[in-house]
Protein backbone atom coordinates (compact mmCIF):
# COMPACT_ATOMS: atom_id res chain seq x y z
CA UNK A 1 0.00 0.00 0.00
CA UNK A 2 1.54 3.33 -1.02
CA UNK A 3 1.09 6.60 0.78
CA UNK A 4 -1.82 7.65 -1.42
CA UNK A 5 -3.89 4.47 -1.20
CA UNK A 6 -5.99 3.61 1.82
CA UNK A 7 -6.91 0.02 2.63
CA UNK A 8 -9.93 0.24 4.97
CA UNK A 9 -9.85 -3.51 5.68
CA UNK A 10 -6.20 -3.35 6.76
CA UNK A 11 -6.85 -0.23 8.85
CA UNK A 12 -9.85 -1.75 10.64
CA UNK A 13 -8.06 -5.04 11.33
CA UNK A 14 -4.92 -3.42 12.73
CA UNK A 15 -6.92 -0.98 14.83
CA UNK A 16 -9.29 -3.70 16.03
CA UNK A 17 -6.61 -6.21 17.01
CA UNK A 18 -4.83 -3.53 19.06
CA UNK A 19 -7.86 -2.91 21.30
CA UNK A 20 -8.13 -4.38 24.81
CA UNK A 21 -11.23 -6.23 23.57
CA UNK A 22 -10.16 -7.16 20.08
CA UNK A 23 -12.94 -6.39 17.58
CA UNK A 24 -13.31 -6.13 13.80
CA UNK A 25 -16.37 -4.55 12.14
CA UNK A 26 -18.87 -7.12 10.93
CA UNK A 27 -18.96 -5.74 7.38
CA UNK A 28 -15.62 -7.46 6.71
CA UNK A 29 -17.26 -10.87 7.15
CA UNK A 30 -18.89 -10.40 3.75
CA UNK A 31 -16.27 -11.05 1.10
CA UNK A 32 -17.36 -13.34 -1.75
CA UNK A 33 -16.90 -16.52 0.31
CA UNK A 34 -18.50 -14.94 3.38
CA UNK A 35 -21.50 -13.85 1.35
CA UNK A 36 -21.89 -17.37 -0.03
CA UNK A 37 -21.71 -18.84 3.47
CA UNK A 38 -24.26 -16.36 4.76
CA UNK A 39 -26.63 -17.40 1.99
CA UNK A 40 -26.27 -20.96 3.29
CA UNK A 41 -26.96 -19.77 6.85
CA UNK A 42 -30.27 -18.26 5.78
CA UNK A 43 -31.46 -21.72 4.73
CA UNK A 44 -30.52 -23.52 7.96
CA UNK A 45 -33.32 -24.94 10.14
CA UNK A 46 -32.08 -23.04 13.21
CA UNK A 47 -31.96 -19.69 11.44
CA UNK A 48 -35.54 -18.43 11.78
CA UNK A 49 -35.15 -14.78 10.57
CA UNK A 50 -35.02 -15.43 6.83
CA UNK A 51 -37.91 -17.86 6.56
CA UNK A 52 -40.01 -15.80 8.99
CA UNK A 53 -39.43 -12.57 7.07
CA UNK A 54 -40.07 -14.33 3.76
CA UNK A 55 -43.43 -15.46 5.15
CA UNK A 56 -44.31 -11.88 6.06
CA UNK A 57 -43.27 -10.64 2.63
CA UNK A 58 -45.27 -13.33 0.83
CA UNK A 59 -48.39 -12.45 2.80
CA UNK A 60 -48.03 -8.66 2.89
CA UNK A 61 -46.00 -7.61 -0.16
CA UNK A 62 -49.14 -6.32 -1.87
CA UNK A 63 -49.73 -3.90 1.02
CA UNK A 64 -46.12 -2.76 0.93
CA UNK A 65 -46.28 -2.29 -2.84
CA UNK A 66 -49.47 -0.24 -2.53
CA UNK A 67 -47.74 2.04 -0.02
CA UNK A 68 -44.73 2.48 -2.33
CA UNK A 69 -46.79 3.14 -5.44
CA UNK A 70 -46.14 2.71 -9.18
CA UNK A 71 -43.01 3.50 -11.23
CA UNK A 72 -40.72 3.45 -8.18
CA UNK A 73 -36.95 3.41 -7.85
CA UNK A 74 -36.13 0.68 -5.32
CA UNK A 75 -32.78 0.87 -3.50
CA UNK A 76 -31.79 -2.26 -1.57
CA UNK A 77 -29.05 -1.67 0.99
CA UNK A 78 -26.76 -4.62 1.79
CA UNK A 79 -28.41 -6.47 -1.06
CA UNK A 80 -26.82 -9.92 -0.77
CA UNK A 81 -28.49 -12.68 -2.79
CA UNK A 82 -31.49 -10.59 -3.96
CA UNK A 83 -33.94 -13.28 -2.88
CA UNK A 84 -36.42 -11.14 -0.95
CA UNK A 85 -36.62 -8.30 -3.46
CA UNK A 86 -38.29 -10.67 -5.91
CA UNK A 87 -41.38 -10.85 -3.69
CA UNK A 88 -41.62 -7.06 -3.62
CA UNK A 89 -40.88 -6.64 -7.34
CA UNK A 90 -43.64 -9.12 -8.20
CA UNK A 91 -46.11 -7.08 -6.16
CA UNK A 92 -45.07 -3.61 -7.37
CA UNK A 93 -46.81 -1.79 -10.20
CA UNK A 94 -44.30 -1.07 -13.01
CA UNK A 95 -41.14 -0.77 -10.89
CA UNK A 96 -38.85 1.52 -12.87
CA UNK A 97 -35.34 0.89 -11.54
CA UNK A 98 -33.75 -1.43 -9.00
CA UNK A 99 -30.48 -0.35 -7.36
CA UNK A 100 -28.85 -3.09 -5.25
CA UNK A 101 -26.02 -1.88 -2.99
CA UNK A 102 -23.55 -4.38 -1.53
CA UNK A 103 -19.93 -4.39 -0.37
CA UNK A 104 -19.01 -7.58 -2.28
CA UNK A 105 -18.77 -6.54 -5.95
CA UNK A 106 -18.39 -10.02 -7.42
CA UNK A 107 -21.26 -11.47 -5.38
CA UNK A 108 -23.42 -8.44 -6.23
CA UNK A 109 -22.75 -8.64 -9.96
CA UNK A 110 -23.56 -12.35 -10.09
CA UNK A 111 -26.82 -11.85 -8.17
CA UNK A 112 -27.78 -8.86 -10.33
CA UNK A 113 -27.15 -10.82 -13.54
CA UNK A 114 -29.36 -13.64 -12.28
CA UNK A 115 -32.11 -11.20 -11.35
CA UNK A 116 -31.85 -9.44 -14.72
CA UNK A 117 -32.39 -12.74 -16.53
CA UNK A 118 -35.68 -13.19 -14.66
CA UNK A 119 -36.77 -9.53 -14.96
CA UNK A 120 -35.57 -8.51 -18.44
CA UNK A 121 -37.67 -5.33 -18.56
CA UNK A 122 -36.40 -3.99 -15.23
CA UNK A 123 -33.53 -1.51 -15.22
CA UNK A 124 -30.97 -2.82 -12.70
CA UNK A 125 -28.08 -0.59 -11.63
CA UNK A 126 -25.88 -2.35 -9.03
CA UNK A 127 -23.57 -0.23 -6.85
CA UNK A 128 -20.62 -1.90 -5.10
CA UNK A 129 -20.33 0.01 -1.83
CA UNK A 130 -20.45 -0.33 1.94
CA UNK A 131 -24.02 0.70 2.69
CA UNK A 132 -22.83 2.56 5.80
CA UNK A 133 -20.49 4.72 3.72
CA UNK A 134 -22.81 5.26 0.80
CA UNK A 135 -23.72 8.68 -0.50
CA UNK A 136 -25.95 7.65 -3.37
CA UNK A 137 -28.05 10.71 -4.05
CA UNK A 138 -26.55 11.75 -7.40
CA UNK A 139 -26.06 8.13 -8.49
CA UNK A 140 -29.76 7.31 -8.19
CA UNK A 141 -31.88 7.70 -11.32
CA UNK A 142 -35.06 9.72 -11.53
CA UNK A 143 -38.42 8.08 -12.18
CA UNK A 144 -42.07 9.02 -12.28
CA UNK A 145 -42.67 7.31 -8.95
CA UNK A 146 -41.12 7.71 -5.53
CA UNK A 147 -37.86 6.34 -4.24
CA UNK A 148 -38.15 3.49 -1.76
CA UNK A 149 -35.43 1.96 0.35
CA UNK A 150 -35.43 -1.77 1.06
CA UNK A 151 -33.35 -3.21 3.89
CA UNK A 152 -34.60 -6.72 4.71
CA UNK A 153 -33.06 -9.20 7.11
CA UNK A 154 -31.72 -8.37 10.54
CA UNK A 155 -28.64 -6.39 9.44
CA UNK A 156 -29.87 -3.22 11.13
CA UNK A 157 -29.40 -5.11 14.39
CA UNK A 158 -25.66 -5.33 13.70
CA UNK A 159 -25.45 -1.58 14.34
CA UNK A 160 -25.34 0.49 17.50
CA UNK A 161 -27.79 3.34 18.01
CA UNK A 162 -25.42 5.99 16.64
CA UNK A 163 -24.73 3.94 13.51
CA UNK A 164 -28.44 3.22 13.00
CA UNK A 165 -29.17 6.95 13.13
CA UNK A 166 -26.28 7.72 10.77
CA UNK A 167 -27.43 5.08 8.29
CA UNK A 168 -31.03 6.29 8.39
CA UNK A 169 -29.94 9.91 7.93
CA UNK A 170 -27.80 8.94 4.93
CA UNK A 171 -30.68 6.96 3.45
CA UNK A 172 -33.03 9.88 4.04
CA UNK A 173 -30.62 12.11 2.07
CA UNK A 174 -30.25 9.46 -0.66
CA UNK A 175 -33.95 8.84 -1.14
CA UNK A 176 -35.37 12.34 -0.73
CA UNK A 177 -38.40 14.06 0.71
CA UNK A 178 -41.12 11.84 -0.76
CA UNK A 179 -39.42 8.56 0.04
CA UNK A 180 -40.41 5.52 2.05
CA UNK A 181 -38.31 2.72 3.51
CA UNK A 182 -39.15 -0.95 4.12
CA UNK A 183 -36.90 -2.42 6.85
CA UNK A 184 -36.71 -5.80 8.56
CA UNK A 185 -36.26 -5.87 12.34
CA UNK A 186 -35.61 -8.96 14.46
CA UNK A 187 -37.62 -8.83 17.67
CA UNK A 188 -36.55 -9.66 21.26
CA UNK A 189 -37.10 -13.31 22.18
CA UNK A 190 -35.78 -16.22 24.25
CA UNK A 191 -32.04 -17.06 24.10
CA UNK A 192 -33.16 -20.67 23.60
CA UNK A 193 -34.24 -19.62 20.09
CA UNK A 194 -31.50 -17.08 19.48
CA UNK A 195 -28.29 -18.91 20.36
CA UNK A 196 -28.84 -21.93 18.05
CA UNK A 197 -29.66 -19.53 15.20
CA UNK A 198 -26.10 -18.19 15.44
CA UNK A 199 -24.34 -21.47 16.28
CA UNK A 200 -25.91 -24.09 14.04
CA UNK A 201 -25.34 -27.82 14.32
CA UNK A 202 -23.82 -28.07 10.83
CA UNK A 203 -21.11 -25.51 11.61
CA UNK A 204 -21.94 -23.16 8.74
CA UNK A 205 -22.01 -20.09 10.99
CA UNK A 206 -18.67 -21.15 12.47
CA UNK A 207 -17.20 -21.35 8.96
CA UNK A 208 -18.70 -17.92 8.15
CA UNK A 209 -17.10 -16.37 11.23
CA UNK A 210 -13.72 -18.09 10.79
CA UNK A 211 -13.63 -17.05 7.13
CA UNK A 212 -12.65 -13.62 8.46
CA UNK A 213 -9.37 -15.18 9.63
CA UNK A 214 -8.93 -16.81 6.23
CA UNK A 215 -9.43 -13.42 4.60
CA UNK A 216 -6.87 -11.79 6.94
CA UNK A 217 -4.31 -14.43 5.95
CA UNK A 218 -5.04 -14.05 2.24
CA UNK A 219 -5.33 -10.28 1.93
CA UNK A 220 -3.09 -9.06 4.75
CA UNK A 221 -0.29 -11.62 4.71
CA UNK A 222 -1.39 -13.18 7.99
CA UNK A 223 -0.05 -16.39 9.50
CA UNK A 224 -3.10 -17.22 11.61
CA UNK A 225 -3.68 -20.86 12.49
CA UNK A 226 -7.41 -21.08 11.75
CA UNK A 227 -7.75 -24.22 13.84
CA UNK A 228 -6.46 -22.37 16.90
CA UNK A 229 -9.67 -20.31 17.05
CA UNK A 230 -13.25 -21.38 17.73
CA UNK A 231 -16.55 -19.76 16.83
CA UNK A 232 -18.64 -18.64 19.80
CA UNK A 233 -22.15 -17.18 19.95
CA UNK A 234 -23.06 -15.41 23.22
CA UNK A 235 -26.32 -13.90 24.43
CA UNK A 236 -25.78 -10.49 26.05
CA UNK A 237 -29.04 -9.89 27.88
CA UNK A 238 -28.13 -6.41 29.11
CA UNK A 239 -27.60 -5.21 25.55
CA UNK A 240 -30.35 -7.43 24.04
CA UNK A 241 -27.99 -8.88 21.47
CA UNK A 242 -26.27 -12.00 20.23
CA UNK A 243 -22.52 -11.51 19.98
CA UNK A 244 -20.26 -13.51 17.68
CA UNK A 245 -16.67 -14.04 18.79
CA UNK A 246 -13.58 -15.88 17.59
CA UNK A 247 -12.04 -17.43 20.70
CA UNK A 248 -8.35 -18.26 20.96
CA UNK A 249 -7.91 -21.89 22.04
CA UNK A 250 -4.40 -21.30 23.40
CA UNK A 251 -1.82 -18.66 24.24
CA UNK A 252 -0.45 -17.59 20.86
CA UNK A 253 0.90 -14.78 18.70
CA UNK A 254 -0.20 -14.04 15.16
CA UNK A 255 1.16 -11.79 12.44
CA UNK A 256 -1.16 -9.70 10.28
CA UNK A 257 -0.05 -6.98 7.85
CA UNK A 258 3.42 -7.00 9.34
CA UNK A 259 2.21 -6.49 12.92
CA UNK A 260 2.32 -9.05 15.74
CA UNK A 261 -0.60 -9.55 18.15
CA UNK A 262 -0.61 -11.71 21.27
CA UNK A 263 -3.64 -13.74 22.41
CA UNK A 264 -4.23 -15.34 25.75
CA UNK A 265 -6.12 -18.62 25.84
CA UNK A 266 -9.81 -17.70 25.92
CA UNK A 267 -9.28 -14.18 24.55
CA UNK A 268 -11.62 -13.27 21.73
CA UNK A 269 -12.05 -11.18 18.61
CA UNK A 270 -15.56 -9.71 18.71
CA UNK A 271 -16.81 -9.92 15.11
CA UNK A 272 -20.55 -9.16 15.11
CA UNK A 273 -23.50 -8.01 17.16
CA UNK A 274 -27.07 -8.90 16.29
CA UNK A 275 -29.38 -6.77 18.39
CA UNK A 276 -33.03 -7.55 18.92
CA UNK A 277 -34.78 -4.18 18.94
CA UNK A 278 -38.38 -3.56 19.97
CA UNK A 279 -40.53 -1.54 17.59
CA UNK A 280 -41.00 1.43 19.92
CA UNK A 281 -37.25 1.75 20.47
CA UNK A 282 -36.56 1.64 16.75
CA UNK A 283 -39.33 4.15 16.03
CA UNK A 284 -37.67 6.65 18.38
CA UNK A 285 -34.32 6.24 16.59
CA UNK A 286 -35.97 6.64 13.18
CA UNK A 287 -37.63 9.89 14.22
CA UNK A 288 -34.27 11.46 15.03
CA UNK A 289 -33.15 10.65 11.47
CA UNK A 290 -36.16 12.16 9.69
CA UNK A 291 -38.41 9.12 9.37
CA UNK A 292 -41.73 8.11 10.91
CA UNK A 293 -42.73 4.48 11.46
CA UNK A 294 -46.22 4.40 9.96
CA UNK A 295 -46.96 0.67 9.57
CA UNK A 296 -45.52 -2.68 10.49
CA UNK A 297 -46.22 -6.33 9.81
CA UNK A 298 -45.26 -9.34 11.96
CA UNK A 299 -45.54 -13.12 11.96
CA UNK A 300 -48.09 -14.79 14.28
CA UNK A 301 -45.41 -15.51 16.92
CA UNK A 302 -43.98 -11.99 16.87
CA UNK A 303 -40.48 -13.26 16.05
CA UNK A 304 -39.81 -10.69 13.33
CA UNK A 305 -41.23 -7.42 12.03
CA UNK A 306 -41.17 -5.60 8.71
CA UNK A 307 -41.61 -1.84 9.08
CA UNK A 308 -42.66 0.94 6.74
CA UNK A 309 -40.96 4.27 7.36
CA UNK A 310 -42.10 7.49 5.67
CA UNK A 311 -39.84 10.50 5.15
CA UNK A 312 -40.78 13.43 7.38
Amino acid sequence: MDGLTRDPFREDVLEGLAKPQKAIPSRWLYDEKGSQLFDQITRLPEYYPTRTELGILRERADEMAEAIGPDAVIVEYGAGSLLKIRLLLDALERPAVFVPVDISASHLDAAADELQADYPDLVIQPIASDFMASNLGEALPEAAGRRAGFFPGSTVGNLGDDDICRFLRNARADLGDQACFVIGLDQPKSPDILVPAYDDAQGVTAAFNKNLLVRMNRELGGNIDIGAFAHEARWNGAASRIEMHLTSLKDQSVKVAGETFAFRKGETIHTENSRKIALDAFSALAETAGWALTRHWTDPDGLFAVMLLEAQ
